[in-house]
């Protein structure tokens, strides 16, 4: 019944930009670190960035100054700025989440995890 639902990826050059979504659908109790990871073909899925529930943001170093992390006032949808994209950037992108959705535990976190939006950078 939660769902993490991710969007706005696609084709972009290098040096473009690329604003994605991650909407939270579903009854949430709480809501924790919000996360953006990425796969590339081959590799190893790797964290991107983190948004905690004050607010305070934190980037792998690859992307420090080029992305920005946020989330939106009901904390219902966490987005990823991504700025002065490079073709190392290609990856599928997914969205990670630790929620409360347990009625009878309100207060404990599961791990959830939308199913990737698809970002190309081209040179």
């Amino acid at each position: 019944q939660v769902q993490l639902v991710e969007s706005g990826g696609g084709p972009v050059q290098s040096g473009g930009s690329l604003r994605l979504s991650c909407a939270v659908y579903g009854i949430t109790y709480c809501r924790g670190d919000m996360s953006w990871y990425r796969q590339a073909p081959g590799k190893e899925r790797e964290f991107a960035s983190v948004i905690d529930s004050d607010g305070t943001t934190d980037y792998r170093d690859s992307v420090k100054g080029r992305f920005t992390i946020s989330q939106d006032n009901g904390s219902r949808t966490v987005y990823l700025q991504m700025n002065n994209l490079k073709p190392e950037d290609t990856a599928m992108y997914y969205c990670r989440g630790l929620l409360c959705t347990n009625p009878y535990s309100k207060r404990s976190k599961g791990v959830y995890w939308g199913q990737g939006t698809q970002v190309t950078v081209s040179s």
